[in-house]
């Protein structure tokens, strides 16, 4: 049955014109409308902030006419912030942008008659698709009053209030006082969780298996948002902190944990639920009992209106119309999952009889049931009969302050603890010992005795740990320019520091968890790597830097108050200052844009950094594996002068004889550069031929004496590396025979005219210099214009002869284009012909 809520009323009121009191077929409705919504492919992977927007603007849109298709609704900017608990800058940036990108959502500014704007005309791209496409039949598609009693639904969940002039004003919902970061994500989630809430109050909850820490109404709840269990854990925890949710387990008689279940309170209320009954579940001592009244096959007593714990947990609906009710008491049905349980008997065990267990040497109980139901922790048990332990027992119904199981635990604890032996597990494994007194490290006694207590209470792993976070961190400091003296103190400062913060060592409830990440975690106040609460690690004093970031906060801060008495000088100090917060926000916000996007920027250039090296490595290997290739190949040739193998196109003798010749060839060039007319062949060849019989007999003399100090017959075993060695030899006496003659064409060429009319110049030129003119022929003036001379004949030299050795190799190089290269298989005869002198004949010369 569909029911029309109007605005007035406080939610949760428990009267049938609550907006919390939905008929179960307006809830299904209402339900598979907004979950078709946040299925849509232009709002599903939205923030939460942006898909909330989309249910608010949904559920504000009106209903077509007719076979007009108008779905638009208009609404400020800033209103549609306080719906989601935002700022504006909040809702132009992830709301507005997003949905617009996505096509999910299309603006246009609604602007009177003088062209100022009056609200943002907002037009839900679904809903319109939907009404086009899919026509009545689809989920989308609700009608006038549907819209109304959603938009009243929202109203009193996280509705802002308003005030209106000469109207009965309309209360905030239940969140409307949660703002900031993670509001959106509480009152989506409150929506969602809403709509899948029976009439008894009960969230419905999903199977499946989930993990013991997050929980199944987590796990539930995290199905709706689309987010990981461990998100929806915490909305659970903000939504159970603002007393619209309750969570509880529910007891049983053997004293595992229950089942666990989720209450929406302010459902609960407005379906009749007593005030009593929804107080004590939402209380933290509250339990249920062992098993309701309406449980499986059991029936409740006609009329019977009990609590939430017993009862009515799936008792009468309350005083609402039987229409209303979704399911009766006596129908309640279990959740679809197994219980989780944690076993209360330990696993340590002896020889695996039952009775040993329950106190007794082996020895069975009294009967089956003795003792089944008996409380351990002396708290109050189940509903159920109880009976004694059967051996060692107190009386019917009396409870020991310590079950025998306790004790025997106890016994074996101190027999552990007095013979030094570590505990043994169920599974017979050793568990690693802990230290009480803190390490033997003097640094790290230092550094963690403001923590001793803490220490104390940790397990042997954890204070491994802790021992290498610590040691981590002195290293940082030493790395940071502190003194390898001052680190432990000022890690033990810092820790002092840090207790001091959270109220002493006793409120600690996690030592393992605060000393790791807070205890001993380095917390910048700046971008200084050396800052920590804003002093300096390395010098003990206050950080320059966080005082710097302070003047321009305070400055920043001072510029918005001077804006803002600028432009709205009329305002009341609450509004003024609440518009100076917001405009900070917006700023603080803005700020994190272009941090977040310069760090994107760097990681960015730091990749196409990391790929450009990847690529270059990778050429730089192609060309390695190519070099070494093609090294190979050429190794693999035949000498090109003496055929020998393997020589990489040339062996080492040729190369030497080749270079020899070269350089015969450049000797004969030095000298003919000043002994030879430089237009007249013959006598260039005539100097050139008396150079190279010169060097010529100079190499036969040079080979002689190394024959000389030869071993008869140590040549002939290695004939190539003789071969090797007398062309070294050779070459070592034409290279210093070139030094010799290039030495004498440069002294020869500084005696020519033109290299003495070039030191004139100069001698005349450095003794006319100004400083020189009062004395020309001084001792100064003699010495220094010598110099320039002698500098001038010696750049006049060397400019000579590299002008005449280029004059001679082209003419060289002319000569030998003209003349015709003659084949290696006619120069074989006159080679083979050629006589070996006397000391050569004995040795094999390539």
């Amino acid at each position: 049955m569909l029911r029309s809520v109007p605005a007035s009323g406080q939610p949760g009121d428990g009267g049938l014109d609550d907006p919390l009191r939905l008929g179960r077929a307006m809830r299904l409705r209402l339900r598979d409308a907004v979950q078709a919504l946040l299925a849509d492919p232009a709002i599903a992977g939205q923030s939460d902030v942006a898909r909330l927007a989309a249910v608010v603007l949904y559920a504000k849109s009106r209903a077509p006419k007719g076979k007009k298709n108008d779905n638009q609704t208009s609404i400020w900017v800033a209103e549609l912030g306080r719906w989601m608990g935002v700022g504006e800058s909040t809702v132009n940036r992830r709301v507005l942008m997003p949905l617009r990108a996505s096509d999910g959502l299309h603006t246009k500014v609604k602007r009177n008659a003088e062209g100022h704007p009056t609200g943002l005309d907002c037009l839900v791209m679904p809903l319109w698709n939907a009404r086009k496409n899919g026509g009545a039949a689809h989920p989308l598609a609700l009608s006038q009053a549907e819209l109304a009693t959603l938009l009243h639904l929202i109203e009193a969940l996280f509705g802002p209030g308003w005030t209106p002039e000469g109207k009965e004003p309309t209360p905030p919902g239940l969140l409307a006082g949660r703002t900031g970061k993670g509001a959106a994500t509480d009152r989506l989630g409150l929506l969602l969780m809403v709509l899948n809430t029976r009439a008894s109050g009960w969230l419905q909850l999903g199977g499946g298996s989930v993990k013991v820490k997050e929980g199944r109404g987590a796990a539930t709840l995290a199905r709706l948002l689309g987010c990981s269990p461990s998100g929806a854990r915490k909305v659970l925890a903000r939504l159970t902190e603002a007393g619209v949710v309750a969570r509880q387990r529910k007891a049983t008689s053997t004293r595992m944990k229950g089942r666990a279940r989720v209450m929406l309170l302010p459902i609960a209320r407005a379906h009749g639920r007593t005030l009593a009954s929804v107080e004590a579940v939402s209380g933290s001592d509250a339990v249920f009992s062992a098993r309701p009244d309406g449980a499986v096959r059991d029936q409740a007593p006609a009329g019977s209106a009990g609590a939430l714990g017993t009862s009515g947990i799936g008792g009468a609906e309350g005083t609402g119309d039987a229409k209303d009710q979704e399911r009766p008491g006596s129908a309640e049905l279990h959740a679809d999952h197994a219980s989780v349980a944690t076993p209360v008997v330990p696993p340590q065990l002896d020889c695996g009889f039952s009775g040993e267990g329950r106190g007794a040497e082996g020895r069975r109980p009294e009967r089956v049931c003795a003792g089944e139901d008996q409380a351990v922790d002396g708290e109050t048990s189940a509903a159920g009969p109880e009976s004694p332990v059967a051996w060692g027992g107190p009386l019917r119904g009396e409870k020991p302050k310590k079950s025998p199981v306790d004790e025997r635990e106890e016994k074996r604890a101190t027999g552990a603890e007095a013979g030094g032996r570590p505990k043994a597990l169920g599974g017979g494994k050793a568990q690693q010992q802990r230290r009480v007194a803190l390490p033997a490290d003097l640094d790290l006694r230092v550094a963690l005795g403001p923590v001793s207590w803490l220490w104390e209470r940790l397990s042997g792993w954890q204070q491994d740990q802790v021992a290498a976070a610590a040691k981590t961190e002195l290293s940082h400091m030493a790395g940071l320019g502190v003194a390898a003296e001052r680190a432990p103190r000022l890690l033990a400062d810092r820790l002092t520091g840090r207790l001091e913060e959270t109220g002493g060592e006793a409120l600690i409830k996690k030592p393992f968890g605060w000393l790791i990440g807070r205890g001993l975690v380095r917390r910048p106040s700046c971008s200084d790597r050396r800052c920590d609460d804003g002093t300096r690690l390395d010098t003990g004093g206050e950080c320059g830097n966080c005082g710097n970031v302070v003047h321009i906060r305070r400055a920043r801060r001072a510029r918005t108050v001077a804006e803002i008495d600028r432009e709205l000088p009329h305002l009341c100090d609450d509004e003024r200052r609440r518009v100076l917060e917001e405009r900070l926000r917006e700023h603080a916000a803005a700020e994190v844009e272009d941090l977040v996007w310069r760090q994107e920027r760097a990681w960015a250039e730091k990749a196409r950094r990391a790929a450009v090296r990847a690529a270059d490595h990778e050429r730089a290997k192609d060309e390695r594996v190519a070099a070494a290739a093609a090294e190979a190949v050429r190794q693999a040739l035949a000498c090109e002068d003496c055929g020998q193998q393997q020589a990489g196109g040339l062996c080492e003798a040729c190369g030497y004889r080749r270079r020899t010749v070269t350089l015969t060839v450049e000797t004969g060039l030095l000298a003919a550069s000043w002994a030879a007319v430089l237009d007249d062949w013959d006598d260039i060849d005539a100097v050139t031929a008396g150079v190279r019989a010169s060097l010529e007999a100079d190499i036969k003399h040079n080979q002689r004496e190394f024959l000389d100090l030869v071993q008869p017959g140590e040549l002939d075993t290695d004939p190539a590396g003789a071969a090797s060695v007398l062309a070294f030899a050779a070459l070592q006496t034409v290279e210093a025979a070139l030094s010799d003659y290039r030495s004498n064409a440069l002294e020869q060429l500084g005696r020519t005219e033109e290299a003495e009319a070039e030191a004139r110049r100069a001698y005349k030129t450095e003794q006319g210099r100004r400083w020189f003119r009062h004395n020309p022929n001084g001792a100064d003036a003699i010495a220094a214009a010598t110099k320039a001379a002698d500098t001038a004949r010696e750049r006049a030299a060397e400019y000579l002869l590299t002008t005449r050795l280029k004059q001679l190799r082209e003419q060289t190089a002319a000569r030998t284009e003209q003349a015709p290269a003659v084949p290696w298989t006619d120069r074989l005869p006159e080679l083979a012909a050629r006589p070996l002198d006397g000391d050569d004949a004995g040795t094999v010369i390539a």
